[in-house]
């Protein structure tokens, strides 16, 4: 995969807002994939046709029935003064510190990480809330955050 350099990328500003500053270490951490590779990824991983999560199809793993959990509430627990990850999200993606996630915003904007940095700096990731989908690599759990500042847990069908 190839990265755009995080001062060239169009969000980079969520890592570096004053209020929510990013430590140097975890910034190494956060790549943005180019567009030419969040495009590859998100057709792997996400949808072969659909640009963005408000444009899934019905064949799309996302919008099949069963894959996603009742909504449960991010806002709050962002707007807090805490820097934790809401509980059920660490619940349901018990993973390692070093496993690959994928942040995917929309067809062009897919950040990779590690498990770690996201769950420590959730907050920034969320700053731009629309409709993302964290994926962890290798794994079948995921969480889509909604712009009405929910977010559902879901568990991909196997063979995606």
């Amino acid at each position: 995969m190839n990265y755009t350099p995080l001062q060239d990328f169009k969000l980079g500003w969520i890592f570096r807002h004053r209020e929510l500053p990013v430590p140097e270490q975890a910034l190494s951490a956060v790549k943005p994939l180019s567009p030419a590779s969040a495009n590859q990824f998100w057709r792997t991983a996400i949808s072969r046709q659909a640009t963005h999560a408000n444009h899934f199809m019905a064949d799309d793993w996302p919008s099949h029935n069963g894959v996603w959990q009742e909504k449960e509430n991010w806002q709050t627990q962002w707007e807090g003064d805490g820097s934790d990850l809401p509980q059920l999200i660490e619940d349901h993606c018990h993973w390692e510190g070093n496993t690959r996630v994928f942040f995917c915003y929309d067809i062009d904007l897919v950040i990779e990480t590690t498990w770690a940095v996201f769950r420590s700096h959730w907050k920034n990731f969320l700053f731009y809330d629309d409709e993302p989908i964290l994926i962890g690599k290798g794994r079948r759990q995921t969480v889509i955050f909604h712009t009405d500042g929910t977010y559902q847990l879901g568990v991909k069908p196997e063979g995606v």
